[in-house]
Formats: C-alpha cells, structure tokens, sequence
C-alpha cells in the first residue's frame, strides 16, 4: 500500500481514463486501506488522493462511505472467497467454509465485515449495497455450486439446496424446510 506521504498517483494528461481501470485503481486502494487499518479512516478525500480519481466520481458511483468500503472488500476479498468447483462437494464446502473462518478470525478482513455490519444498522445505502454485492452473491455461489453437486448425484434429489443458502425473509416455510434438510440428513 502507498504510505500517507509517499507521492500520490501522477497526474495524466488531458482525456479520461476508461472507466474499468478508474474502478480498478478505486477498488485497490479502498482494499488496500482497508485491510491495513479498517474502515475508521477511509474517507472520500483520502481515497480520491491516493487513487487520482475526482471526489466527484467517486459520490457518483458510491452513495456513502460504507458503500464504497463494501465495493473495494468484495473485490479485494472475492478470490479468497470463490467457490473452487472440484467435482467434491464435501471437499470444495470445507475448503470455502475454512477459507471464510479463517478471513474471519486470522485476517483484518474479518474486522472489515464486522464494521460494515455494524455501519450497515444505521446507513442504508450500505445495507442495500451489503445485501446486493455480498450476501446475495455469496448465497448465488453457494446455491449454484449445490445445485451442480445434485446434479452430479452427490446431494440427493429431494433435498432444496436453496434452502441451506437462504435468502431473506426467514420464513415459517423456510424454517420446516431447513429442519427437514437437516433431520432427513441426519437421520437413519
């Protein structure tokens, strides 16, 4: 990461830059400060130095800071938390499920979702942006990687593989189904 008083990005010459790699440059820095200190001393004016791209661009694409400091996690933390697709359910589940705990617990990033958590009960735009780029993700990775193991016979037919990744609401419906995946699973 560029420290605090090193020389910001140079300054280009007239025309704009694509878009793609404004985001780019947006996104590394934000994941960068980010996983070094959290979300304390990310600002709009910080990020906007140290990447070169205006403020103005910046409250365009993100309605609040939370906003951004969920855009620039997900993809500082979306290698991480891929799901490998290894033909082993049991294998690619214990290697997502370990890869999550150990963000989690042995990592600053674990701090970072923790703070846009919290920040997400009181700022709006973040827990719609937490919603739309993290969770749902998460869950449409999950699902899909389920959906391709029964597929392959490896979850049986009856099970609802939606259900062991569930969307919100939470449910009467939900909570019979999720007991039966789990019972039917467990049982002899």
């Amino acid at each position: 990461m560029q420290a605090e008083g090193a020389a910001e990005r140079p300054a280009r010459g007239r025309g704009r830059r694509p878009a793609d790699e404004v985001r780019a440059d947006v996104f590394r820095v934000v994941g960068e400060v980010l996983l070094k200190e959290g979300i304390a001393d990310l600002t709009f004016e910080r990020v906007a130095r140290l990447s070169g791209v205006s403020k103005t661009t910046l409250y365009k694409w993100w309605p609040s800071k939370g906003a951004l400091a969920l855009d620039g996690y997900v993809h500082a933390a979306e290698e991480t938390l891929a799901f490998e697709d290894t033909g082993d359910i049991r294998a690619d589940l214990t290697r997502q499920l370990r890869a999550f705990a150990h963000i989690m617990t042995g990592t600053p990033a674990g701090r970072v979702v923790t703070e846009l958590i919290g920040q997400s009960q009181t700022d709006e735009d973040l827990a719609t942006a937490f919603r739309s780029l993290y969770s749902s993700e998460r869950r449409r990775l999950a699902g899909e990687r389920l959906l391709r193991a029964k597929e392959q016979g490896q979850i049986r037919d009856d099970v609802d593989v939606q259900i062991l990744v569930p969307y919100e609401p939470v449910t009467d419906d939900f909570v019979v189904a999720l007991v039966s995946n789990l019972i039917d699973g467990i049982t002899p």
